[in-house]
């Protein structure tokens, strides 16, 4: 009974300490994106300029989750996660205290490196925990970075009603969250070794282990990325101009327009604290479905609002929707190649990263040329396009996820 109960204990200890992490993630990107308007303020960056430094976070980010598929070759994830998550809090403190366009450059560029690696680290020792499990709770670590997206939205709020500059609103996050990130990675459960040595792979698995890596990932994987790339192509629409929307084109205030945001995140909290459940019941098809169908609809509805709070509804509907797809993708390519899940991850993390590039000059231009309600289309289509693709998030027989539990699996919570 002591070798059970110890892996128990490390199980639930992982997870805690991983869920802690997903939400420092959360509530940092939240206190930068809700602020952007700050921040172009602070640091005098025009509106043709402001798509540029958007898009240099994503691809920078990029190249962090491309590093550390590499470095996870050498390195446990947890190493990498330890290391990369003070290293964007340093970085958003930065952007905080800066005085000139090259320091907040400079800044972002190292925001973006570190949640690069923070991103494609997280998720790996997710997807690890996750089989370890025997069952999907993926959506449950996404669902506490919503929470500390709700947190770090409120304190933008909070900057914005008393006017606060960009350095205070950042310190008490910072000094509260980088500590605590320090001290729970103590206990990151990091279960690659075991995954290898104990999982039998299927014909289909062997086939791609017999094959040459890079070309099997990336042809299996190609569904996988084209959804990751549409769910943040709307994210990014959410994350970067949800707050200029509503100030621009629905003529709310400085206030009110932190508020989006915080409503999206409040609704992903709510789906992916759900969502496992599920999961569990309708199989991930279903789910994926369900949640393109929201999405659409909720960004109709943003496109039409008349005011502030028609708008809030599109976006509550947009958070229900969107809040389902990135964690299944996840949990998807982890199942499809459970003796390969950390080069997975971290490939199909890059398109997270495509699609916020993608999305933020996007709509930033379409909005200039033509105008932001008509910009918000492009996202509405696309996440209608991932109907097309929910069959790849289909469970392959005997595993979890299609509303059976593996029956090995150690019931730790």
């Amino acid at each position: 009974m002591t070798a059970p109960a110890t892996v128990e204990g490390r199980l639930r200890h992982g997870r805690a300490a991983l869920a802690l992490s997903f939400f420092v993630q959360g509530a940092a990107f939240a206190l930068l994106v809700t602020r952007i308007p700050a921040v172009q303020d602070t640091y005098g960056i025009s509106d043709g300029l402001l798509p540029v430094f958007l898009a240099a976070v994503p691809v920078l980010a990029g190249a962090g989750s491309v590093v550390t598929e590499q470095l996870v070759k050498r390195a446990r994830p947890s190493r990498v996660l330890r290391w990369s998550q003070p290293l964007a809090l340093l970085a958003l403190l930065g952007v905080g205290y800066g005085d000139r366009v090259v320091a907040l450059a400079l800044a972002l560029a190292v925001f973006g490196l570190g949640v690069g690696a923070l991103d494609a680290s997280m998720n790996m020792l997710g997807v690890s925990l996750q089989r370890a499990y025997g069952r999907s709770i993926m959506l449950g670590f996404h669902a506490v970075y919503s929470l500390g997206g709700i947190l770090g939205a409120s304190l933008a709020w909070a900057g914005a009603h008393w006017h606060l500059s960009l350095g205070v609103s950042y310190l008490p996050l910072v000094a509260v969250t980088l500590p605590a990130a320090l001290i729970g990675s103590r206990w990151y459960a990091d279960t690659r070794k075991s995954e290898q040595e104990e999982a039998v792979p299927g014909p289909r698995e062997q086939e791609r282990q017999r094959a040459p890596e890079t070309g099997v990932v990336f042809r299996t994987l190609l569904p996988l990325c084209l959804v990751m790339t549409f769910a943040y192509i709307g994210d990014s629409t959410v994350s970067n101009w949800s707050a200029k929307y509503l100030q621009d084109v629905l003529g709310s205030s400085e206030q009110l327009s932190t508020v989006p945001y915080n409503v999206y995140m409040v609704t992903t909290l709510i789906g992916r604290g759900l969502g496992d459940f599920g999961v569990r019941r309708f199989g991930p098809v279903l789910v994926v479905r369900a949640g393109a169908v929201l999405a659409a609809t909720g960004f109709g509805a943003v496109a039409l609002a008349p005011g502030p709070w028609a708008g809030m509804l599109g976006f509550t509907l947009l958070g229900l929707g969107l809040c389902v797809l990135v964690p299944q993708t996840f949990a998807a390519a982890g199942r499809m190649f459970p003796h390969a899940s950390d080069a997975a991850v971290a490939r199909l993390n890059v398109f997270n990263y495509v699609g916020f590039l993608v999305g933020s000059p996007l709509v930033g231009a379409l909005g200039d040329a033509w105008n932001y309600r008509g910009a918000m289309i492009v996202p509405l289509v696309l996440v209608l396009l991932t109907l097309g693709y929910a069959r790849s998030f289909a469970p392959a027989p005997a595993r979890y996820g299609d509303g059976h539990e593996r029956p090995r699996a150690l019931d730790v919570g």
